[in-house]
């Protein structure tokens, strides 16, 4: 996660650069369920509305959180499917907040009522993250449910009125880019104290509908046009907290921005942005399915490291004997093409890399969805570029239809 907000408060009053702190664990993932009430364009579960076998129970899950906690890991976002739909969701949540975990709720928000807003505000969930892929009309064709759009807004203002922390997903495509405007001034007209930018990942629904990506122009036009909102924002105060996911491009081109904006601070931001260093797949962000099987991330459930009915999750996630993980925990990461050739690597650290795996079966070739241009950074194209070949890991297993 690329937090935006934060570098913009950087530029308005810089602070010394400080040693890096890592986070004690890993923030995980956690998709409890898959099943869904809805049928979303872009969902990397391809969730549906029907029962998925073999997902954990509520004992096996609190053996797991019990061994999470014993490995530090400091955050746990408990996500589906719709999480909501989980029967012991609110039991699972209660025990997470027990145990001292910073816990998010990562949901639709279509069945946040005032049923059981009562119960969410009761749990103290630190955050809740609900999807709006567009205005009206925009996002009831991307989640595929007639009035999905008033439902989930009607699940932050609940949130909001309950003094629950909420926040916007927008997933950006050639589809709704258009629409970044509106969503920006919905958010801050419903007082939203987090909106986050996720650029598409091409796995589940979303690597089949990867032609929606937003081209890169369109990227440049969105990225610049939040940028200035953000840096505005952080002038007026920091009344909401603005972060992009799954394309560390972001934290390049922010630098681009810098340079364009305030060249004197140039020096002093990258400085910044190299000690956060980009992505954090397979590091600092984990996940665990419904199934228990642990990825690298949420877009990686086309790959599985091992499953916590059978090995503990800080055993499968120290093992480096996976080829997978092994590259991932590299620093800094072996990445072939323009990637490998960039002169802000130590920015972006590669970038997403199931993007790459996706297109080319190479986990290792260059993201196809970075933004920038060959001259931007540095690459001239004469490397030797990685043959696109099937990669076969151990487990590599195909993606589930």
């Amino acid at each position: 996660m690329f937090r935006l907000s934060q570098f913009m408060h950087e530029i308005a009053d810089p602070k010394p650069l400080g040693p890096k702190r890592n986070p004690p664990g890993p923030v995980v993932i956690w998709n409890l369920i898959r099943r869904c009430n809805l049928m979303c364009k872009h969902c990397y579960a391809i969730s549906g509305d029907v029962d998925f076998p073999g997902e954990l129970t509520t004992s096996e899950v609190f053996s797991t959180m019990d061994d999470l906690k014993d490995f530090n890991v400091p955050v746990l976002i408990l996500s589906g499917g719709e999480p909501l739909m989980r029967p012991d969701i609110f039991e699972i949540s209660q025990r997470a907040k027990q145990k001292g975990f910073y816990v998010g709720l990562s949901t639709n928000g279509t069945l946040i009522s005032k049923d059981n807003i009562g119960k969410i505000a009761e749990i103290g969930y630190d955050y809740v993250g609900i999807s709006l892929d567009g205005m009206r009309e925009t996002h009831d064709v991307f989640r595929r449910m007639e009035g999905g759009f008033d439902a989930a807004l009607n699940g932050i203002r609940l949130c909001r009125e309950n003094g629950i922390k909420a926040g916007m997903r927008f997933t950006a495509t050639v589809d709704n880019a258009n629409e970044l405007p509106d969503m920006l001034k919905l958010a801050e007209d419903e007082g939203v104290e987090k909106f986050y930018l996720s650029h598409l990942v091409y796995a589940g629904r979303g690597n089949k509908n990867r032609g929606d990506d937003a081209r890169r122009e369109r990227t440049r036009a969105f990225m610049d046009m939040l940028y200035d909102y953000a840096w505005k924002d952080a002038q007026r105060g920091g009344e909401m907290e603005i972060v992009t996911g799954n394309n560390d491009a972001d934290g390049v081109y922010l630098l681009f921005w810098v340079r364009k904006n305030f060249p004197e601070m140039e020096d002093h931001v990258r400085a910044k942005l190299a000690q956060w260093g980009g992505n954090s797949s397979g590091c600092n962000v984990a996940n665990i399915d419904n199934l228990g099987v642990v990825h690298p991330d949420t877009m990686w459930w086309h790959y599985g490291l091992g499953n916590v009915k059978e090995r503990s999750f800080s055993d499968i996630w120290t093992d480096t004997s996976d080829p997978v993980m092994a590259g991932l925990k590299q620093r800094p990461r072996q990445i072939s093409g323009r990637c490998g050739e960039c002169k802000y690597f130590d920015i972006c650290g590669g970038n997403t890399r199931v993007r790459a795996l996706q297109l080319t079966g190479d986990p290792w070739a260059e993201d196809p969805a970075c933004y920038l241009t060959d001259e931007e950074i540095g690459a001239n194209g004469q490397s030797e570029r990685l043959e696109v070949t099937a990669f076969r890991g151990a487990r590599h297993a195909a993606l589930a239809e």
